[in-house]
C-alpha cells in the first residue's frame, strides 16, 4: 500500500521504539500537548475511565524498573507514565454502578491503549521518541500497591520518553496482504509467512544491536510456550474485575 505524504502518517510509519535517551527533559509544553493528546482520545461511551500516573519520584521509578524485569531503560527516561483502567472514579459518582463484568475489563483496556497511543504518537510527532512497558504487570499486585490505586482500578501498561540518543532501524511488520482483510477471515498465505520469517530473520541478523540469528517464528515460539503471568486473573478479580 502507499499513500500521499502526509505529516501524520509518515510519523506514525516511522514510529520505532527507543530505549536510549539524553538527559534533556521534556519541556512543560510538551509534556501538556502530550497529555491532552492522550485525554482527547476516544472513549468507549465517554465513560473515561483512564487514569494516568506520572512517576516522578526517582526511587519510585526505580522500584518500577525493577518490577517491570529491571529494565534499566525505564530509569533512564526522563519521563515515565502508567495508564491505568479506572472505575473507581465512576462508581463514586455512580454507587450503585453494577461492575465486574468481563466487559468492563475489556472496555477498561481498550481506552487505556488508545489513550497511550495518542500519547505515543504526539510524543513522537514532536521528536520524541519512547516504548512502552508491559513489564509492569510481572509483579502488578506490587505496582498496583505502590500506585496506590484503589479497587475497581488497576496498571495496564507503562510509557518511558524522552529525547531519543539512539533510534533503532524500522522493523518489518507482517505484510497488509495477510493482516488485513476484506469481509470476513482469511487463512494466512504459508508462502507469505515463510517469505517474512527470511526478511525478519535478515532484520535481526543486521540491525545495530542485539544482532541475532533467529527468525520471526522462533521468537514466537520462545514466547508463547511458556507461562505468562499466570497470577493476573486472581489479581484482577480481587480488584473487581472479570467476576462474571
Amino acid at each position: 500500500m502507499s499513500a500521499t505524504p502526509n505529516p501524520m502518517t509518515d510519523t506514525l510509519r516511522a514510529h520505532t521504539s527507543v530505549r536510549a535517551f539524553t538527559d534533556e527533559p521534556v519541556s512543560q509544553e510538551d509534556l501538556e500537548a502530550i497529555y491532552e493528546s492522550a485525554r482527547a482520545a476516544s472513549s468507549t461511551c465517554f465513560l473515561q475511565v483512564t487514569t494516568v500516573i506520572r512517576i516522578t519520584d526517582k526511587e519510585l521509578k526505580a522500584k518500577l524498573a525493577e518490577l517491570a524485569g529491571n529494565q534499566k531503560h525505564i530509569i533512564a527516561a526522563p519521563e515515565f507514565w502508567v495508564f491505568c483502567a479506572d472505575y473507581h472514579r465512576d462508581q463514586v459518582l455512580v454507587p450503585k454502578a453494577d461492575l465486574g463484568w468481563t466487559e468492563q475489563l475489556i472496555v477498561g483496556c481498550v481506552d487505556a491503549a488508545i489513550q497511550a497511543q495518542n500519547a505515543f504518537a504526539a510524543l513522537e510527532a514532536l521528536g520524541l521518541g519512547g516504548v512502552y512497558a508491559g513489564g509492569i504487570r510481572n509483579h502488578i499486585e506490587e505496582v498496583d500497591r505502590l500506585l496506590k490505586l484503589p479497587q475497581n482500578t488497576f496498571p495496564v501498561v507503562g510509557l518511558a520518553f524522552g529525547h531519543p540518543a539512539h533510534k533503532n532501524e524500522l522493523k518489518p511488520r507482517l505484510p497488509a496482504s495477510i493482516t488485513l482483510c476484506e469481509n470476513a477471515y482469511q487463512e494466512p498465505d504459508p508462502a507469505k509467512l515463510k517469505a517474512y520469517d527470511e526478511q525478519m530473520r535478515n532484520y535481526y541478523q543486521h540491525r545495530s544491536s542485539n544482532a541475532k540469528d533467529t527468525a520471526w517464528s522462533d521468537e514466537l515460539e520462545r514466547i508463547l510456550l511458556r507461562e505468562r503471568r499466570p497470577f493476573v486473573l486472581g489479581f484482577l478479580q480481587k480488584k473487581g474485575f472479570a467476576e462474571k
